[in-house]
């Protein structure tokens, strides 16, 4: 099995030979009885590419899932699960992964000298089974799965301003002045369309930017100069309104909250590089204002 991911993960059978310091024949052999014992092909080969078949990739994910309970249960049985140890995988949106998780990420790191942390800071969500991924933020509302998720916080959506911008165009009262304004939208959240609450209603609001920008950093930065209004979570905005460089606006119509959870998928034998993060992780960011009601 860990032959058969390495190359599906490569998608070489040489790349895989490389990754597990093996030589190429031990990997083609692996693979050829692995197929023979199951009676299905799970590789498509040519001289030139190495394809992973329909079935193959249903098995390759079956035994991800597998080898990480194996992996798991002889950390358990070795005594490894009293020592943090090994590569701990996370991921988050990129300005609270910055902000918020990257301090957590050190300072843990700095407690515990055997485990090496790889961070996905990305504003996308990320499969955390596939991508064997053991902890994510997840801010927003969650569907029903399987993984175990513990709140930490919350935020707003919150449309803001600089003063000198409100000044030259006026305050909006209500949504829909929203239309005389310059906007600055961001593709990692709604561009055309606002969702807000109007007397307890959620409302579509149309908005027609005259910016859209891939990142939220950049329009921050862009209302922070005074080109206009953008839409931002809470914590994204929140040092330049504590600076007066921002001003919120509409507040009245503010959806609810957005919860922030910590996301895993801890089996039955927990490793303890992951406990030991979630533990240091809940105490942080419970512990931050920005991120608490009031």
């Amino acid at each position: 099995m860990s032959v058969f991911v390495a190359v599906v993960d490569t998608h070489s059978l040489a790349g895989a030979a490389r990754k597990l310091a093996l030589s190429p024949p031990a990997v083609t052999r692996a693979v050829t009885e692995l197929e023979t014992l199951l009676g299905v092909r799970l590789l498509t080969r040519t001289t030139r590419v190495v394809r992973v078949t329909d079935a193959g990739a249903r098995y390759a994910e079956d035994c991800r899932r597998i080898l990480a309970d194996l992996a798991e249960a002889d950390e358990s049985v070795s005594g490894m699960h009293a020592t943090p140890r090994g590569k701990l995988m996370l991921t988050a949106p990129v300005m609270f992964g910055a902000l918020y998780v990257t301090p957590i990420v050190t300072e843990y790191l700095q407690r515990y000298p055997e485990v090496n942390a790889e961070c996905w800071f990305l504003d996308r969500v990320v499969n955390i089974v596939d991508e064997g991924i053991d902890l994510a933020v997840r801010i927003g509302n969650l569907a029903d799965s399987s993984l175990q998720a513990i709140q930490v916080g919350q935020v707003r959506r919150v449309i803001c301003a600089a003063p000198g911008y409100l000044e030259q165009h006026g305050t909006p009262a209500t949504p829909d002045e929203l239309a005389r304004h310059c906007i600055v939208a961001s593709t990692a959240a709604s561009t055309s369309e606002w969702r807000l609450h109007d007397n307890g209603e959620s409302r579509l609001v149309k908005v027609q930017p005259r910016m859209t920008t891939t990142t939220n950093e950049s329009a921050l930065a862009a209302a922070v100069g005074g080109f206009g209004l953008t839409r931002l979570m809470s914590y994204q905005a929140a040092a330049a309104v504590a600076e007066g460089r921002l001003k919120i606006v509409l507040s009245a119509f503010e959806g609810p909250p957005l919860p922030i959870h910590l996301v895993h998928r801890e089996g039955r034998h927990a490793s303890q590089k992951a406990r030991a993060f979630l533990d240091l992780a809940m105490d942080r960011l419970r512990a931050h204002p920005l991120l608490q009601p009031g």
